[in-house]
């Protein structure tokens, strides 16, 4: 009887898997056919697509030539390629590397969009990918707090609230630390040492730690429904945050004029053509994600701690059985969990704009929680899913300037119709820890 139900699961798994090699053959297809059938048909073979591949102020010596190419013979060339690949996908089989081959596919037909849109035009890419990875850090910030909650067994989803109040608090404190200082034309500890964006930056920290504390308490010591204290966090800092800005913040400039940290250009790395200004000169914001990443990611996989905090994810009863303290190991998660999203909040004000808006962060913590699903809760998959959606937000911003005949309701969705695609089809196979959202009672 056993034998006859490991045989039949073995011949449903196998079915499946065939079912999704052939299902991704027809998606490659499609794309192709897309490819040339938008981008392609009707354009004039005469006209070519120019991308610039300098960054900021280059002196001429060390400037590198555009990229010219010609629009429809690149579309159609990239188009016959991608329809080779889906032949091969319906003939044989990629096997372990279809999902490689289908982001290749994706890409190319990003691509294939982008130089449609330039025909005839130029655009900046290396600016374009710059752009890309700012707006990349705060949800890779995001998406890196919801796995820290999320491997210790706490759903988060008041990530989106986190930021909201650290991006506020940080703010505001750093405005007053700076209206302190006196005149901006006077030496003092503001224009020397930047204080007040390190107060405020402190200040935005344990702001989101406090909130993520609560959402702590209430989740592991009172049991509340972990989506549900989620959603009480984000109204509070909706409310809250709109509340203090339009009551005194709008009402006293001096208290939403805070600045931004300074760009530092990392000797050698940022000389580097092409990647040196996209990767290498940034603020602490960016630089801080970085080591973020390297860190979460040894953190998790590679000590005792991570060990631990994986155990009480997947299986809190047998890890309390070992003598690992469950309830505890979930308090420090979701409280750095916390500090983590205050960090990426503080980058919308501190490292971006310099002053507060209302609702300023627009849903980014969202999308940093699709980015941790897409990424499989891993850290560097994470970040390459919120590069994506980083891309997809810059993307919208470009087009606008090319002037392309797409209405621009439709690009300013753009980042967020990217984040359903991918919660939609792609993820269906994450797995999250077992014990995810499952409040631990010790017994």
């Amino acid at each position: 009887m056993a034998a006859t139900t490991t045989t039949s699961t073995k011949s449903f798994v196998q079915q499946a898997h065939a079912t999704r090699e052939r299902v991704m053959g027809i998606v490659f297809l499609v794309l192709a056919i897309a490819m040339y059938w938008l981008f392609a048909n009707g354009v004039d073979s005469a006209l070519v697509s120019t991308f610039g591949l300098n960054q900021g102020q280059v002196p001429a010596a060390d400037r590198l030539p555009d990229w010219v190419i010609p629009s429809s013979g690149t579309v159609t060339l990239l188009a016959v390629l991608s329809a080779a690949m889906g032949g091969y996908q319906l003939a044989r089989g990629f096997g372990r590397l279809t999902n490689v081959i289908l982001g290749i596919v994706a890409l190319s037909f990003i691509f294939t969009f982008l130089v449609w849109a330039t025909r005839d035009q130029s655009i900046n890419l290396a600016g374009m990918l710059k752009t890309a990875v700012l707006r990349s850090v705060p949800l890779t910030l995001g998406a890196l707090s919801g796995i820290l909650c999320e491997r210790a067994g706490v759903v988060n989803i008041a990530i989106e609230g986190l930021m909201l109040g650290s991006a506020m608090m940080s703010t505001l404190v750093g405005s007053y630390i700076l209206s302190q200082c006196g005149p901006a034309d006077v030496p003092s500890l503001c224009t020397t040492y930047q204080v007040h964006l390190w107060g405020g930056l402190l200040a935005g920290l344990l702001t989101s730690g406090l909130l993520a504390f609560v959402h702590a308490v209430l989740s592991i010591r009172y049991k509340v429904d972990q989506i549900i204290s989620g959603t009480v966090i984000n109204i509070f800092s909706t409310g809250m945050t709109s509340f203090i800005s339009s009551k005194f913040m709008q009402q006293i400039p001096e208290l939403n004029n805070v600045g931004v940290f300074k760009n530092w250009p990392v000797p050698v790395l940022s000389k580097l053509p092409v990647v040196g200004g996209i990767f290498f000169d940034s603020n602490i914001f960016t630089y801080g994600t970085y080591i973020l990443l390297v860190v979460v990611h040894v953190a998790l996989f590679y000590t005792r701690w991570g060990l631990r905090v994986r155990a009480v994810g997947e299986h809190p009863k047998a890890a309390d059985t070992l003598g690992i303290n469950v309830f505890r190991t979930r308090y420090v998660n979701v409280v750095l969990g916390g500090l983590m999203a205050g960090f990426g909040g503080a980058y919308f004000t501190l490292g971006s704009v310099g002053r507060f808006e209302e609702l300023m962060t627009a849903g980014r913590g969202f999308i940093g929680l699709a980015a941790m699903i897409f990424g499989k809760w891993t850290p560097f998959g994470a970040f390459g899913s919120s590069l994506i959606f980083g891309f997809a937000d810059s993307l919208q911003n470009k087009l606008a300037l090319l002037r392309t005949p797409i209405p621009s309701q439709f690009l300013l969705m753009a980042p967020y119709i990217a984040t359903m695609i991918a919660l939609a089809g792609l993820v269906g196979r994450a797995i999250p820890p077992a014990a995810d959202g499952q409040p631990y009672e010790k017994q």
